[in-house]
């Protein structure tokens, strides 16, 4: 009765999303199947944490979308997330539950799934709200001061609003969760872990992710293999195949991984 009321609720979150165009057609599709997963297997607490992901980051897209969308040109994807997006955000939260299944008492599966979620909620936070802010962006890598929307580039507020968006996950995991205890610790472990992940997220996009440029106005983007003004993009650095996608995927691993390791001392 529970998978099938998970089924049920996730297909009417992802028809919801489809409509709202927060997600693609097969951005519903995995939702649907994510949703499945977290809502059926793991039960109403897991439920909350990946809905507070997917609720604020897509509020936040949503709301900011139209003052952002100067910027988009240097972003891979817009804000209609579709599989892959789905799956780099969300994919590890599943494997998370499916843990949990294979050890129900144990409390290391629940602090990371929190942790890839506060990863990926760190993130998307830093991004929707870092790239509006008036502040000057550095580089990551070597702290110079670069454009706004920049891969890897970070600002103070940038980086607050990834501490915020972490945290909240870390706030929710506390009040649903099976770790009341030492509450405020596990808050902010699950908050840093959040945040240590959308550090590593630019870290990644500064260095080592691929990078192209568009012959037609000479701007460095993620996008490929067609800009957004329609130009074929040339590659210029990084390593091919890691698309925006992987790096997703290795911020929400690096915040499962934070959030794992922080819960040894705290456990």
């Amino acid at each position: 009765m529970q998978l099938f009321i998970g089924f049920t609720a996730a297909v009417l979150i992802s028809l919801l999303a489809w409509k709202t165009q927060n997600l693609s057609t097969s951005g519903a599709l995995a939702a649907t199947i994510l949703g499945t997963i977290v809502f059926g297997l793991g039960g109403l607490p897991w439920a909350v944490l990946l809905l507070g992901f997917f609720i604020t980051s897509s509020a936040l897209s949503k709301l900011l979308g139209r003052r952002k969308a100067a910027l988009d040109a240097s972003f891979s994807k817009g804000s209609r997330r579709d599989w892959a997006q789905v799956l780099a955000n969300g994919g590890l939260s599943g494997l998370f539950v499916l843990l949990h299944l294979l050890q129900p008492q144990a409390t290391w599966p629940w602090l990371g799934f929190a942790g890839t979620l506060a990863a990926a909620n760190a993130d998307t936070w830093a991004t929707e709200l870092g790239v509006l802010s008036r502040a000057q962006p550095y580089l990551i890598t070597s702290l110079r001061p670069v454009e706004r929307g920049t891969a890897g580039a970070i600002t103070l507020p940038g980086t607050l609003a990834a501490l915020a968006g972490g945290l909240l996950i870390g706030a929710l995991a506390v009040l649903v969760g099976p770790m009341a205890s030492s509450s405020l610790a596990v808050v902010a472990l699950i908050g840093l872990a959040g945040l240590l992940g959308s550090l590593i997220d630019s870290l990644l996009a500064a260095s080592l992710q691929a990078m192209y440029v568009c012959p037609a106005c000479g701007k460095e983007t993620e996008r490929h293999p067609l800009h957004s003004c329609g130009a074929p993009t040339q590659f210029k650095r990084g390593w091919p195949w890691l698309n925006n996608d992987w790096v997703n995927s290795l911020c929400t691993l690096a915040g499962g991984a934070a959030a794992l390791l922080g819960g040894l001392v705290l456990i």
